[in-house]
Order: structure tokens, then sequence, then C-alpha cells
């Protein structure tokens, strides 16, 4: 197993968790997401063990989501980096319902090479009907989150830098 990651977060612990949530809700705010998020494990639609291709892939390029308030609004980066390069997806999201979803769009995208920007491009936003999400299942006080994307999937973060209030 890789360092850093719990073995304890196991996709049958977030299952039942996600039934939990499901009908009581997370009680996470907005304030309890900012940081930056270092991808740690992901678990396939339907599958009980985690992808450790994909994990090793995503940790080697490292994956991360940050997400700030901005302006009283949620404004989230995702990206990926390999050496001095990085590709990264930004744009506005809201925590909607009582679970919450984590909805987001990415309307921009970019490519930084050696810190600088080197390329940018707007990106349409989606339609309503397919505006991507992640449906939050916990956020844990020892520094990780797990949610279920709009395909899928689990996906298990751990905090690596705070960047607002906690």
């Amino acid at each position: 197993m890789a360092a850093g990651i719990d073995p304890s977060i196991t996709a049958t612990a977030l299952l039942e968790q996600e039934v939990r949530v499901r009908a009581a809700g997370t009680g996470i705010q907005p304030a309890d997401l900012q940081g930056c998020w270092q991808l740690e494990q992901v678990w396939p639609k339907g599958k009980h063990q985690a992808s450790q291709f994909s994990g090793v892939l995503l940790r080697g390029l490292a994956a991360q989501l940050e997400i700030q308030m901005q302006d009283g609004a949620l404004q989230l980066r995702n990206s990926v980096r390999l050496g001095g390069v990085e590709l990264f997806f930004e744009g506005p999201g809201a925590l909607k319902g009582r679970r919450p979803l984590l909805q987001f769009q990415f309307l921009r995208m970019g490519l930084r090479v050696a810190g600088r920007q080197w390329w940018g491009r707007e990106l349409p936003a989606p339609a309503p009907q397919r505006m991507p999400f992640f449906a939050l299942i916990q956020r844990d006080p020892s520094g990780w989150l797990a949610a279920r994307g709009r395909g899928g999937g689990l996906a298990q973060w751990r905090l690596a830098r705070q960047d607002g209030p906690s």
C-alpha cells in the first residue's frame, strides 16, 4: 500500500456511510471543503477494490482538487502535474441539497509550464442536466474527503493544505 493511504478507508465503509448520509445528510458546509485535496484512492463504479493502477497513476501525476471561497462562491481547480508541466481546469461550484452535491462546471482549462501560463482556453458551460458533481459522503476531521462522482465511481482525497478557514 502506498505511503499516506489509510487502509481503514474501504469501499465497504464508504458504502455504509453513503447509505447513512442519503437519509440524514452530511452537514458539510463550504468552509469544510476549502483547501488543496490530493487524490489518494479511486474505486470504479460497482467495485469494492480500489483501482491500484488508477490510484498510482493519479498520485504520480499529483492529481489534486483545490477548493476556495471567492466573493462568497466556491471556486474549483482540478489539476494534474508531471514535472514542471501542469494541466488544469477551473470554474465555479456550489453545494446543493442536504447530502450535499458539490456541483461544478469547468469554464477554463490551461497548461502551465515551469509555473507560467503557456496556453489556455474557455470551455462551454455544460447543459444543466449534464452538470458534473460529487455526491459528498464524508469529510473526516482527520483530513480526508470521500465522494461519489457523476459516473458512479468513488474517490477519496487527503487534505494537503488549508487555504481558508476550517
